[in-house]
């Protein structure tokens, strides 16, 4: 989003009568007033024009209010009428060649945001010669904007610096104020563009502060409205969101200048990797984009469009709007931006065909392409290790190891692995200067994804793992300065690739211990800092008692199970994932229809038959070794959407539901209460029951009190309180899950809003429809409600799968708070109130083995207490159903 801050005047007005002096005057300040108050500006040429028409000599007011009414439009965001009217301006007949070159000034912008670059250098040349020093430092500032679409930065950054050097030294007038904070901005977003973000943030700061200080406002909008783009690109998304709510205020009525404003926020949560949130900007801003005419956005924003396309999994919609916008950059003449079309296109063929020696080729000459361009050398990386990877897939070895090495180049020695018998074609010294150059903006995942297939090709396992170790090390190091959850675990899906060879790697050459080792390690990239990676199984068992814990993983669309109890550890095949992923689907489909029925019946047959295939999946290859122990369960990827209790195998047995093993633990080892616990309990609007379901709450614990079901209320009780209950609707954004939030009387409590909490109580009980829903871009860091109040300190909680009657919900939390009340851990009280209810709906997050209370026999032990079924309070022992499963033990004897 650029400035559009070309307002210019000339010292003399050239009239040839007192009449056409007015006119003049008169249209200079409706100049003035374009950029402030656009509509009354276009009202004030269109009365210009009509008296100039009937005044003899008015050609230079013609010229001057031709040249508003265009500033007028741009700045309403109709690109063709500003435009047109400067086009007008231009043919004016009669009119002196400054006022000329200063309506070619303000259609240099124009031009450029029509798609129009190159034509808008040729009008800014053509205007050079008619301007004043000072003027042309003006139109370097337009210019920049020009060259900045072409992709030529460093050419912009020098016209901004120019321009910036003359306009320091100018008379101070308003107009020199304006022009001076809009190269500022400008510079500022060519740093952007190349990814300077500290000398970005520095160059828009000082825009505001000069725009803000001259009264400046419109302009200080406009750089206010980058701040959503560079706050993502710092790694604050809560900031950004604040940003971008500020900005959408400031620009409302601004169409274009609103919608290319979205496109750019898109654009940075894209490469934030939050796909769901850049595609609802991008829905927003494309439509009116189209109808301004604004095409120079427009194209950039549809390739935005299909890199979302490919990353939310529609490769032949990726091909098609990319297609579209590499057409409509084309016609731009902007050929640096092709190749990042281009290689959506690729990305996606790869994902709809087999790879081919032709696509390889593609692959190679297109990393080369993107290679030509400084801010594009990472993506060019990542590029190169998909076409070394292709190149493996149609056994061309030579052509994978040339491409590795140009991604290793930069590795110390003893870390290089080069096949032996590679030749590699000798390069000039400015060739091989080159190449070292672009070898050190490899990022450091790409680099040892890179070393690690090096050394695979060489056999040398121990080596792969090494590269894959340190690369996931220097990530979590990397993702130690990001607070925000949802950054975390996008930010993570970089190193998804790498990871997943590790595990790979684990599966074919480790054994149990190794796959959990591998599998933690990289859950623990995207967790909360507090979930720090285990190195193996062994602090597990004491925690665990007699309890087993299983951990899911995948290994190229196969699920896999390695189960941890205190005796050995065990790796089991399961099957495909594809299968289990389409009769999870079918169970949630019946339980939301379940739900909807008359009467608060127990769920139907059919419910319990789908889940007893969606368990003998699961649960039965792994029925020997859980027999009939209590359960911590560690889902990967779409197995965060399932209400476990509706599995008959789980029915009456303890389930805990953890993001990881070292979630788990971590959980475990926050103390329980000492003394009478702090309950709280609000009931929001709109449910028939929720105010007599928080009266029966309040009513089993001593000393509970009710809360206001306000946002504020409810975040201040947080500070105080053991336990948590709120009564509300639930609302589960999958695109952006931290929108995600219970429905309270002033609005809903989102799980952006608990990020500045600094406590959470022990247990929190969300008796909310779909609350404990989660997306996971990157397993170990679920992202929804639970998983937030879990990384906020929290050691346990309970929330709703599914959609869930009214009276259903009355009668689970009745019985599960006169349990709890009696001292029965959470996950026992929800797995008893569950099967004597017939409602199956919620899940038990976290550490739900441990009672709430800590018994006076236990209040001195330091270490977790054991997961055990006849935890005090009493109750059957669950019993196993019998399982039959075909599983097929790996080859790995058990630990």
């Amino acid at each position: 989003m650029n400035a559009e801050a070309d307002v210019t005047t000339p010292d003399h007005p050239r009239a040839a009568s007192p009449v056409v002096a007015m006119l003049v005057r008169a249209a200079e300040m409706a100049v003035l007033r374009s950029v402030v108050d656009p509509e009354q500006a276009l009202r004030a040429g269109r009365t210009i024009l009509k008296t100039a028409a009937a005044t003899a000599g008015s050609a230079e007011a013609t010229v001057v209010a031709l040249r508003a009414m265009g500033l007028a439009e741009r700045e309403l965001g109709d690109l063709r009428a500003a435009e047109e009217h400067l086009r007008q301006a231009i043919g004016t007949v009669g009119a002196p060649g400054e006022r000329l070159a200063q309506a070619r000034l303000s259609l240099v912008t124009v031009r450029t945001e029509r798609g129009h670059p190159l034509q808008a250098l040729r009008v800014a040349a053509l205007a050079w010669a008619y301007l004043s020093p000072l003027d042309r430092a003006k139109l370097d500032t337009q210019r920049a904007v020009a060259l900045a679409c072409l992709g030529r930065y460093q050419e912009a950054v020098a016209s901004c610096d120019r321009a910036l050097r003359a306009l320091v030294a100018a008379p101070g007038t308003v107009d020199d104020r304006r022009f001076l904070a809009g190269g500022l901005l400008n510079r500022g977003l060519v740093h952007a563009y190349r990814g300077d973000w500290d000398d970005a943030m520095r160059d828009i700061s000082a825009c505001l502060e000069i725009a803000r200080h001259a009264g400046l406002h419109h302009l200080a909008r406009l750089a206010a409205a980058n701040l959503p783009f560079l706050a993502v690109r710092r790694g604050d998304v809560g900031e950004a969101f604040a940003h971008y709510r500020a900005a959408q205020d400031t620009l409302f009525g601004f169409t274009e200048r609103l919608a290319t404003m979205r496109a750019d926020f898109a654009g940075a949560l894209l490469a934030a990797h939050l796909p769901g949130e850049a595609r609802a900007l991008l829905s927003l801003a494309v439509p009116d984009l189209e109808k301004s005419g604004g095409r120079v956005a427009l194209a950039e924003a549809r390739l935005k469009l299909a890199q979302v396309e490919l990353l939310t999994g529609d490769a032949r919609e990726a091909i098609a709007v990319a297609e579209r916008a590499g057409r409509e950059l084309m016609e731009q003449e902007r050929h640096t931006w092709l190749p990042l079309a281009r290689e959506v296109v690729l990305r996606a063929r790869l994902t709809l065909e087999p790879p081919t020696p032709e696509l390889l080729t593609e692959l190679i000459g297109c990393a080369g392409e993107l290679e030509r361009d400084a801010a594009h050398l990472a993506g060019a990386a990542a590029l190169r290790l998909v076409a070394a990877e292709t190149a493996l897939a149609v056994d061309d070895h030579p052509t994978a190891s040339a491409q590795l090495a140009r991604l290793t180049m930069h590795a110390r020695p003893r870390e290089r692995w080069m096949p032996a018998g590679t030749r590699l074609t000798p390069l000039s010294c400015e060739q091989q200067d080159r190449q070292l150059a672009q070898a050190a903006q490899v990022p450091a995942v790409v680099r040892q994804h890179a070393l690690a297939l090096e050394a695979s090709l060489q056999e040398d396992v121990p080596g792969a793992f090494r590269a894959i170790r340190d690369g996931l090390a220097e990530m979590g190091g990397q993702m130690d300065t990001l607070d925000d959850p949802s950054l975390r675990a996008h930010a993570a899906r970089s190193g998804e690739r790498l990871a997943a060879f590790g595990l790979r790697l684990a599966v074919r050459d480790g054994g149990a211990d190794e796959v959990f080792e591998w599998a933690e390690r990289w859950r623990a990239v995207a967790a909360p800092a507090h979930a720090r990676p285990l190195t193996g199984p062994g602090p597990l068992r004491g925690a665990l008692g007699r309890a087993a814990l299983v951990e899911y993983v995948t290994d190229e669309g196969t699920l896999l199970a390695v189960v941890v109890t205190g005796e050995r550890v065990t790796l089991r095949r399961l099957g495909g994932l594809r299968a289990v992923a389409e009769t999870l689907v079918r169970l949630r489909y019946s339980l939301r229809r379940a739900s909807l029925r008359e009467g608060g019946a127990g769920p139907p047959q059919p419910i319990d038959a789908i889940g007893a295939e969606l368990g003998r999946q699961l649960l039965g290859p792994l029925a020997d070794e859980l027999g009939d122990r209590p359960l911590v369960l560690v889902p990967t990827g779409v197995l965060h959407t399932l209400p476990w209790g509706a599995l008959p195998y789980l029915r009456e047995r303890p389930v805990s539901v953890a993001a990881s093993a070292a979630g788990w633990l971590a959980a475990s080892g926050r103390a329980a209460v000492s003394g009478p616990p702090s309950v709280v309990a609000a009931a929001g609007p709109g449910l028939a029951h929720a105010e007599e379901e928080v009266r029966r709450v309040l009513a089993r614990h001593p000393g509970a009190r009710p809360v206001p079901a306000r946002r504020d209320a409810v975040l201040e009780a947080l500070a105080g309180a053991d336990v948590l209950h709120l009564a509300a609707h639930g609302v589960f954004h999958a695109r952006s899950p931290l929108l995600s939030g219970i429905t309270l009387a002033d609005g809903p409590l989102m799980a952006y809003d608990l990020l500045q909490v600094t406590r959470a109580p022990r247990l929190v009980v969300l008796s909310s429809c779909d609350s404990g829903m989660a997306r996971t871009p990157a397993d170990g860091a679920p992202l929804g409600l639970a998983g937030t109040f879990l990384a906020r300190g929290a050691a346990c909680v309970v929330a709703g799968m599914v959609p869930v009657g009214d009276e259903d919900a009355l009668a689970l939390m009745t019985s599960f708070h006169e349990l709890l009340a009696t001292g029965r851990p959470p996950a026992e009280a929800l797995a008893s109130a569950s099967a004597a209810t017939g409602v199956p709906g919620f899940v038990c997050f976290g550490a739900g083995h441990q009672p709430l209370v800590r018994p006076a026999a236990l209040h001195e032990r330091a270490a977790p207490a054991a997961l055990d079924g006849a935890a005090a309070g009493g109750g059957g022992q669950p019993v196993a159903t019998g399982l039959v499963g075909s599983a097929t033990q790996l080859d790995h004897e058990p630990t």
